[in-house]
């Protein structure tokens, strides 16, 4: 940009030097607003399956549901995902290990599960049960495609031989997917499908493969960024068991399509119910962020938003805190009512949204 002091730019008589202006004390600006996330109007009880109703063929409750979970899923600015989906789905996740693992008949529960997962070591041999969970966090967390390379590492995360046929199952799967008319129909026919295919697999490794694959035709089919845990969440529930003798749903049943539906309408209702939970604690968090003052508390919110939980001694590995800076971040964290501390120990304390 050409400048002169000159009135004139082509006149060669210097301009005349103006006073110097008198310097007054400048006001501290107030600090801008923190960014304020979408309200999300409470699901209406009319569209909500009830867990003590039971019932089959709920196929409207679970589109009801599945769609106000879409525009949850699309509620971020420009239609992204809100900041808590990592949150979102790394809770879920962690249920859903919680109840694969009960139906594997192993002991860890969800505080288990979590104690190892985020106390123990990265990359650490862990438990049966520990592997599962991190099937389910890893799988989370990225778009997923039914090849042979993604069917062959979730088959090693569950623990089932890798023997079968992975070109064979991603083919059939993928014929599955395009050919169904909705996602319930995709997701009750790619599980069914697994159930069959998964024949040489031991029953309850194959029913919990079939399971995340629900998941992962459902995301496909309603353009999610990744699956979402839900069918495994709420598989154990007694008003999806059978009368009279009370046996669990299963993907190989022939009224399966009708099962699933209605977990799928009690699992968005209650992911719809987190979502919201978590929205009003990210709000929170974003709303203390400014009167912290550690260097790396930006990159703590981050994971924060992005996880399940987070140790005082990971998130200083992570923001190059020190240990005391990291355990002092937290602790003014909850005095702000930003995040709840999750383990209920004086020690080993684990934190989330």
């Amino acid at each position: 940009m050409l400048e002169s002091d000159s009135p004139d730019l082509f006149s060669l008589e210097p301009a005349p030097m103006p006073r110097p202006p008198r310097l007054r004390p400048r006001r501290p600006t107030a600090p801008s607003p923190p960014p304020s996330l979408p309200e999300f109007q409470p699901f209406p009880h009319w569209a909500r399956l009830s867990a003590a109703a039971g019932g089959a063929g709920n196929a409207f409750f679970a589109g009801a549901a599945l769609a106000r979970l879409d525009q949850i899923l699309r509620a971020g600015a420009g239609a992204v995902e809100p900041g808590f989906s990592g949150a979102l789905r790394q809770r879920l996740a962690l249920k859903a290990a919680a109840t694969s693992a009960r139906l594997a008949r192993l002991r860890e529960d969800d505080a288990a599960l979590r104690d190892a997962e985020h106390l123990g070591g990265a990359g650490l041999e862990t438990s049966p049960a520990g592997r599962v969970h991190r099937f389910w966090r890893l799988f989370a967390t990225r778009s997923v495609k039914f090849d042979v390379a993604t069917l062959s590492l979730a088959a090693e995360h569950l623990g089932a031989p890798s023997a079968f046929d992975a070109q064979g199952i991603a083919e059939a799967l993928r014929q599955t997917v395009a050919s169904a008319n909705d996602p319930l129909a995709a997701a009750a026919g790619v599980s069914a499908a697994a159930m069959h295919d998964l024949a040489a697999v031991p029953a309850i490794d194959a029913e919990i493969f079939a399971l995340w694959l629900a998941d992962v035709a459902l995301a496909q089919k309603l353009g999610w960024q990744a699956p979402v845990p839900l069918l495994a969440t709420v598989i154990l529930y007694p008003a999806l068991r059978r009368d009279p003798n009370g046996r669990r749903r299963r993907p190989d049943d022939r009224d399966w399509s009708n099962a699933l539906a209605s977990a799928y309408a009690l699992a968005a209702g209650e992911a719809i119910d987190l979502a919201a939970a978590l929205s009003r604690q990210t709000q929170k968090l974003l709303d203390a962020a400014p009167k912290l003052r550690a260097k790396g508390a930006a990159q703590v919110i981050e994971m924060l938003l992005a996880d399940d939980c987070v140790g005082p001694a990971r998130a200083a590995k992570y923001a190059k805190l020190s240990d005391r800076s990291s355990r002092r971040l937290f602790d003014r964290l909850t005095e702000l009512g930003a995040v709840r501390e999750l383990s209920g120990r004086p020690s080993f304390r684990l934190y989330g949204l």
